[in-house]
């Protein structure tokens, strides 16, 4: 069998470049689009964008800031994610932990109760009586407490912790520390790889849900964001019309398009969640490896 030509290897190594460009220039453009459709001047925009933004001007995000309750829900987003998934990271490992140790009682009904929630749903209308019936209707609480433990969360911090050298608990033991000090001051920061993975999972899910905030909410300072710009997407050309009065007041006033409130609620949702993956990515491939090593 003859080995591969040099010529060989380097269009192999082209083709190769060649197809992984266009697959990331196919997942990156879209957003790069809107981004340059959200800044351009909306009439220019429609009639056609490409690569460069027409008519640089952020009358777009200006009239987004003059909506009504913007700031409040914004806030109150901002709270669910970090709250929602502190609550998340905390209980959900402290839950993978405790069920790794032979002295507890029914571990293993525990630990498979968890994960049948992954495999069974009740339905829409069984859910929204059973947080009705616990009193989290119009309550801050209903973003936090019903996503406090995750299954598959708790596989994946499971796995994680199995793999760590069991001298390391011992020798805790030994020197007097019981379960939750070891769960603090060894298990916790042994697991930040993990722990980093599923804290990205928690706050992309914490700023992207909407859905029990339309059913259970109708308290205006409860609303998120998302909700707040969901019912705006539903209402766009109101809501053009509506800008246009708002900028209308100021020295310069331009024309706002249903295509162009649509694209710059879109970054305004987008945006803030970005910021969350830089500061996560070192841990990112790492942890959701090392969890997944064993089942």
């Amino acid at each position: 069998m003859t080995k591969p030509t040099g010529l060989w290897n380097i269009s192999f190594n082209i083709a190769n470049y060649l197809l992984l460009s266009l697959i990331t220039f196919a997942c990156v453009y879209p957003f790069y689009y809107i981004f340059i459709y959200s800044i351009s001047d909306p009439l220019e925009a429609s009639r056609g964008l490409v690569f460069l933004p027409r008519g640089i001007n952020f009358d777009n995000y200006k009239a987004m800031l003059k909506l009504p309750d913007i700031y409040s829900s914004f806030v109150i987003s901002v709270l669910r994610a970090v709250i929602g998934t502190i609550v998340t990271v905390f209980s959900s490992s402290l839950f993978a932990y405790i069920v790794t140790k032979n002295e507890l009682v029914w571990r293993k009904f525990f630990y498979r109760f968890v994960i049948i929630s992954l495999y069974l749903n009740a339905g829409l209308i069984p859910w929204y009586l059973t947080m009705k019936n616990l009193g989290l209707k119009n309550n801050f609480l209903l973003y936090v407490l019903p996503g406090a433990i995750v299954g598959f969360y708790v596989i994946l911090i499971k796995t994680f912790i199995e793999q760590l050298p069991a001298a390391l608990e011992e020798s805790a033991m030994i020197d007097g520390a019981g379960y939750f000090t070891i769960y603090r001051k060894i298990i916790f920061p042994l697991s930040l790889p993990i722990i980093a993975t599923i804290a990205v999972f928690a706050a992309v899910g914490q700023w992207n849900s909407w859905q029990d905030n339309f059913f259970l909410v109708s308290d205006p300072k409860l609303q998120t964001i998302q909700l707040i710009l969901y019912n705006y997407l539903n209402q766009v050309q109101s809501l053009a019309n509506m800008s246009v009065q708002e900028l209308n007041r100021g020295a310069a006033a331009r024309i706002l398009t249903p295509q162009s409130v649509q694209m710059t609620i879109t970054m305004v949702v987008t945006i803030p969640i970005l910021f969350v993956y830089p500061f996560m990515q070192k841990y990112f491939v790492k942890g959701i490896m090392l969890g997944a090593v064993k089942g």
